[in-house]
């Protein structure tokens, strides 16, 4: 547990140190509608070189809501369970916790929506103005929701079954994360981001988890 919460502090002091480097080193206009980019010369060296997938944007699209799908489910039960036993505190621990780990995730998103750190190497269709990018909220969010599910899954099914799930949502997580790179909407050094604070997050949530006692 103290090591999961280490790890997690140090996910957390490596985001908000590369955030400041992203905001202060190698800052030029090299973005659309003369948007200012930190790391701009690796940036743009991996836009050149990667170019611009849609087919791969939208499949990650699609991932991602394939994980808002997963996150309903949980959130379901954990309903559920409030309903039929008429007490927040009699919810699972795991669910709660999840709650929170899922809660702190939508924080993050909301917040760089507000506070934009850099904007996109590409204009969405029909709009003139490019959109935050950083950190990739599409990572964070699918590796957040699916990893956080799959720590979970190990308490509620057999190891076979845990073991399953949790490969093939580590699958759904990897695909999206790489899809997301060579698709090209986005600066490579928003994906590092948004891969960073997705760990700082899950080592913290591993580490609440291990506080809960497992059912028999």
């Amino acid at each position: 547990m103290k090591k999961k919460a280490v790890a997690a502090a140090v996910f957390c002091a490596l985001f908000v140190i590369f955030t400041v480097l992203v905001r202060t080193v190698g800052v030029s206009v090299v973005g659309p509608g003369d948007a200012e980019v930190g790391f701009s010369s690796v940036n743009t060296a991996a836009r050149d070189a990667i170019g611009v997938r849609p087919s791969l944007y939208k499949l990650t699209e699609y991932l991602g809501y394939a994980a808002i799908a997963v996150a309903a489910v949980l959130a379901a039960l954990g309903v559920g369970q409030f309903i039929k036993r008429k007490s927040l505190f009699r919810v699972d621990g795991e669910l709660l916790a999840l709650g929170g780990l899922y809660a702190a995730a939508l924080f993050f998103y909301s917040f760089f929506e507000i506070v934009k750190v850099n904007y996109r190497p590409v204009l969405e269709e029909g709009k003139t103005v490019p959109e935050a990018s950083y950190p990739s909220s599409h990572t964070m969010l699918v590796a957040v929701i699916l990893i956080g599910a799959a720590l979970v899954a190990g308490r509620y099914l057999g190891r076979r079954a845990a073991a399953a799930v949790s490969v093939f949502f580590a699958l759904i997580t990897c695909v999206t994360v790489v899809g997301r790179v060579l698709s090209g909407v986005h600066w490579i050094t928003d994906i590092v981001g948004g891969a960073l604070i997705a760990a700082a997050l899950l080592f913290a949530f591993s580490a609440v988890l291990d506080g809960i006692p497992k059912k028999e």
